[in-house]
């Protein structure tokens, strides 16, 4: 334990017992009102009253240390699959998994669970406040996509913010890094000596079969990081994920050490990998899809090397592993089985798009086949015309960002002619119908209902059997919180 992680340790007395005490209390009164704030309400109340509690929290509970996991895109899942991993080894973490990932979330998994280890999702833009109060033993960064630039700004000053907290962490803190985004690569990267620095495990993909046919829309780092020329691309596979280098200054992406080698994408079914890591190769089997899912498999089983789980057992835990908040959750709704996607940003909504489309190419007796058993006992509709049917909510709230020109950006081309019928919603409903329509999708297939309620119902007494929601971050709450109000899901903080 640092000097400064003893202090800290020192400063938990009786006095700041009560505070804890109280903001305990405060969270379980909110709780049972069912008004909400569950996973923030206590934090923001012990921050008000103690502004270095998490760090008091940590030095007095985190004997094992602490995880840092923050990217644009896939933070919740990454950090799912790190805690699936430890729970498996019989080390469950301190974990803010309802993805509440700002310092109030943070303080609240510290404040309310129980665990010699932690494990935090955390906000892009609050990662060096959280992490110089953690004085976490590894932090684990997956990417760094154009998002919320109302917020966050461009991502090379993000960029910037994130190797400013690398540069005063504790030497001995283990950094598990993407080396297909060069954003990211480059944080591996000692500034003063231009030698990769120690402790960095990076991870990446080298099946070219999966690659994009081109750049796309939602391709972000275009330039060097170290001298502002343009990057070259061999290949591509998310976004401006890929294989890079810059052939001014010679940048160029790190090899990395857990790479998948060969990937089978299935659609909603999920998707398998064989990954090379230091010493052999294991194979991997994925209950969730997309290629951003392997991505974020390659990170936990990174993780989990450095924090001493062998990458067999790893493997092995995330082959049984639940999908976390929000994100392809499965919930059987009226009849129907809805399948949740949040999408937030272009390159992450291409992803969905992306596996929507192997969805909608596979047999109708294939895709019903993946229905769960009790929507598919209690269904009549089981059939029902060519195409997929889709919910897509677009609100433009404070956390979603309030510019969502970001749509024009994602490619919803790939999905017309495999569309049945989508219905819009949201704050922002008619904007997202008007970019469907210039995507190509069929005006008549297209429906708009801005409220969340009434929309879903329509939307879920037209689909014959599976329906896809995709909705934007607050949308994602909104109907989180109208499917427990209705008992047929958890609330948030369970």
């Amino acid at each position: 334990m640092s000097a400064r992680a003893t202090e800290r340790k020192g400063r938990g007395g009786a006095a700041f017992g009560a505070k804890r005490a109280l903001a305990r209390a405060i969270g379980a009164a909110s709780r049972r009102s069912g008004r909400g704030g569950g996973t923030t309400l206590p934090g923001r109340v012990l921050l008000r009253m103690e502004p270095e509690a998490i760090a008091v929290l940590a030095a007095r509970k985190l004997r094992g240390g602490a995880t840092i996991v923050s990217a644009t895109n896939g933070k919740t899942t990454t950090a799912g699959m790190i805690a699936a991993i430890l729970a498996a080894e019989g080390r469950p973490p301190v974990h803010n998994r309802a993805g509440s990932n700002m310092t109030w979330g943070v303080a609240t998994a510290l404040l309310e669970q129980r665990g010699a280890e932690g494990l935090f999702e955390v906000d892009e833009a609050w990662l060096p406040r959280v992490a110089q109060q953690l004085e976490p033993r590894l932090i684990v960064l997956g990417n760094l996509f154009r998002d919320q630039l109302d917020r966050y700004g461009e991502m090379e000053a993000l960029a910037e913010e994130w190797a400013k907290a690398l540069a005063v962490a504790p030497a001995a803190t283990g950094l598990v890094l993407n080396a297909d985004d060069p954003l990211i690569a480059d944080l591996g990267r000692d500034p003063d000596t231009e030698r990769p620095r120690e402790g960095v495990l990076y991870f990446g993909i080298e099946d070219h079969s999966q690659a994009l046919p081109e750049l796309q829309h939602a391709f972000d780092a275009k330039h060097c990081r170290r001298c502002g020329h343009p990057y070259a691309y061999e290949v591509a596979f998310v976004g401006h994920l890929g294989h890079y280098s810059c052939p001014n200054c010679g940048a160029e992406r790190p090899r990395p050490e857990v790479v998948a080698t060969r990937i089978e994408l299935r659609g909603m079914e999920g998707s398998a990998a064989t990954v090379r890591v230091p010493g052999g190769e294991i194979e991997v089997e994925l209950p969730l899809p997309g290629l951003y899912n392997v991505y974020n498999a390659l990170a936990a089983i990174a993780a989990a090397l450095k924090l001493g789980v062998e990458a067999e057992r790893a493997a092995a835990a995330l082959g049984g592993m639940r999908a976390a908040f929000g994100r392809v959750e499965t919930i059987p709704v009226g009849g129907a089985s809805v399948s949740i996607l949040l999408i937030k940003n272009p390159a992450g909504a291409n992803e969905v798009l992306r596996t929507l489309k192997l969805e909608a190419e596979r047999p109708p007796s294939q895709v019903r086949s993946q229905l769960p058993t009790t929507v598919v006992g209690n269904c009549e509709r089981t059939g029902g015309g060519a195409g997929i049917d889709l919910w897509i909510a677009l609100n433009d709230r404070i956390a979603d960002g309030r510019d969502v020109s970001w749509v024009w950006d994602a490619d919803f081309e790939v999905l017309t002619g495999a569309v049945r019928r989508v219905t819009c919603s949201g704050t922002r409903a008619p904007e997202m119908a008007l970019r469907l329509k210039y995507a190509g999708w069929p005006v008549d297939r297209v429906a708009v209902e801005p409220d969340i309620a009434a929309s879903l119902d329509a939307a879920v007494g037209a689909s014959p059997g599976r329906l896809f929601a995709l909705p934007t971050y607050t949308a994602l709450l909104e109907l989180r919180k109208l499917l427990a109000d209705r008992g047929l899901a958890k609330e948030f903080w369970q």
